[in-house]
């Protein structure tokens, strides 16, 4: 049982950091981003390759302490969440500003699937669809609890990096959001994006760091996720749904949400592993997700209109 809900948190703090970026998104831009999980694997993709980089000028790298990886994974996981920022910005820049400008949310959420289709197609013509991996070295789980306590619990020192980090992520998050000029911005634009600009807060900013931060805690996700299984093409695309279930889950537009939506679903996926299957695991959040909103439409944070 304890196993079950810690592999469920690992799985709900992946879960839970990119459904942060699909809500931000929805709550700034108002239209559900179906590219987003293509910057999870471009994310995981672009940190495999800056960490190949610095082990050819550095060579192989000894861990640090207990963990699976040295300094130079954590420095690749820098490059990609700023190189999967820029990316973000780029596919704005050509694409969404274009519509936003002209088009209808319907057509925004049309450019969003063709963008993930190019994102996807293009991934896989310059990486291959052959798996890849940041380490295939197995890793022994610590024991943390024995076995005769309700099944014992043992987990790995890579599981306990990406808990601790998204708690750091998501306390960063918070302060961001509460403490900083362009934070409270942001949240004064989610509200409403017409008397923002009236009020002199400057929108086009409010944007791009939107996108800045929902394309770093993507690559931060896929890096998380590469980390507990493996790199393919196929990353993002199998992540996308558990991702906008978080979202709506715990109230699409709430960043609070959207986290604790990522945990629900993260162990909902877990603890129904031993009555339905590893396959049809995908299939308890969603059961969970419909029960939730029939008794509260918005979401769990959501605000009632």
């Amino acid at each position: 049982m304890l196993q079950l809900i810690a592999d469920g948190f690992v799985i709900g703090s992946v879960i839970a950091l990119g459904a942060i970026g699909v809500t931000l998104v929805y709550s700034i831009l108002r239209f559900a981003n179906f590219a987003h999980g293509e910057l999870l694997t471009w994310g995981a993709y672009l940190a495999w390759t800056a960490l190949l980089g610095f082990a050819a000028v550095w060579g192989p790298m000894e861990p640090l302490g207990p963990f699976s990886f040295g300094w130079t994974r954590l420095a690749s996981l820098g490059v990609a969440a700023i190189a999967t920022a820029a990316l973000a910005l780029l596919v704005d820049l050509l694409l969404f500003r274009q519509l936003r400008r002209h088009g209808s949310a319907i057509t925004l959420i049309m450019a969003s699937f063709g963008a993930a289709l190019v994102l996807r197609n293009l991934l896989q013509f310059i990486f291959g669809a052959v798996p890849e991996y940041y380490s295939r070295e197995i890793q022994v789980a610590i024991r943390l609890v024995p076995r005769n306590v309700l099944g014992g619990l043992r987990i790995t020192p890579d599981q306990l990096f990406v808990l601790g980090l998204t708690a750091v992520s998501v306390v960063g998050l918070h302060l961001f959001l509460t403490r900083t000029t362009l934070g409270k911005a942001m949240r004064a634009t989610s509200i409403n994006p017409q008397l923002a600009r009236v009020t002199g807060i400057d929108v086009d900013r409010v944007i791009r760091a939107t996108w800045i931060i929902g394309a770093f805690l993507a690559a931060v996700a896929g890096v998380f996720s590469g980390l507990t299984v493996q790199l393919r093409p196929q990353l993002g695309l199998d992540l996308l749904l558990p991702l906008f279930a978080a979202a709506i889950l715990g109230g699409i537009g709430s960043v609070y949400g959207a986290v604790a939506g990522g945990l629900i679903v993260g162990l909902a996926e877990s603890l129904s592993v031993p009555i339905v299957g590893a396959e049809y695991r995908a299939a308890t959040a969603f059961i969970v997700l419909i029960a939730i909103l029939l008794i509260r439409p918005t979401g769990l944070f959501g605000e009632r209109p």
